[in-house]
């Protein structure tokens, strides 16, 4: 039997459901957060990470390239903008090389990405992919997990301040910059996939995407679990 349709509020808690499939729960995390991770490890995720944050721009011009919605065009362009920053040495990119100072890893290793895992590269283009070819608000479903982060950010903030007193203070920008921020971009992309996914087959779309994104960042743990850090 094909799926119902859902009303706004049964369709928001089926994506607010997903949240156990978020990366906060896999092992890898878990250790992160409660100090266990080696300086090694630390820097393993941040250069990892770095691949993941080096296509969110590209992949947030591809939600516009294929949306038809002025309106639409013009909020998702200031998601660009925070991750390329309005000009050089500004926005989520530029914070994110501050992070890899902070962490002792060298800027030059971060850029030629020589730390990046396969699995890691595997996972995001094919975010990035999934975002070029699919419909676009699939692909701004996927983006809920926004929905998710910001608790987690700030948790991670307060937890390496706790364990990881050998991070530079000033490698917290990109968090401190980004929380205020997702947790508007969460409200407004939940409003926006409520608001336009009307019909059964196009929620349970948005869900599949979100459930995707979701396999996406676990896949990047995986990875980074399995190679062990950066010495």
């Amino acid at each position: 039997m094909a799926p119902a349709e859902l009303n706004r509020a049964d369709f928001a808690a089926a994506l607010h459901g997903l949240a156990p499939r978020y990366w906060d729960r896999h092992p890898f995390h878990r250790r992160l957060h409660a100090g266990e991770c080696s300086p090694a490890e630390v820097r393993g995720w941040v250069a990892n990470r770095w691949y993941y944050q080096s296509i969110l721009a590209r992949k947030n011009a591809a939600i516009i390239a294929n949306c038809p919605e002025p309106a639409v065009r013009r909020r998702w362009l200031d998601r660009v903008t925070f991750h390329d920053g309005a000009r050089d040495g500004e926005g989520g990119q530029a914070d994110w090389l501050v992070l890899a100072d902070a962490v002792g890893l060298a800027r030059e290793e971060l850029l030629d990405e020589r730390h990046v895992a396969r699995g890691t590269r595997f996972a995001v283009d094919g975010y990035l992919h999934f975002c070029l070819h699919r419909p676009w608000l699939e692909a701004a479903a996927a983006a809920l997990t926004e929905l998710f982060s910001p608790e987690l950010m700030a948790a991670r903030v307060v937890a390496w301040r706790r364990h990881y007193d050998w991070i530079k203070p000033e490698g917290y920008a990109y968090f401190e910059h980004r929380i205020p921020v997702v947790r508007d971009d969460a409200r407004y992309t939940l409003d926006l996939v409520l608001t336009h996914c009307r019909t059964a087959d196009e929620q349970q779309a948005a869900l599949r995407a979100l459930a995707f994104k979701c396999d996406v960042l676990n896949a990047m743990l995986d990875a980074v679990e399995h190679q062990g850090g950066v010495a």
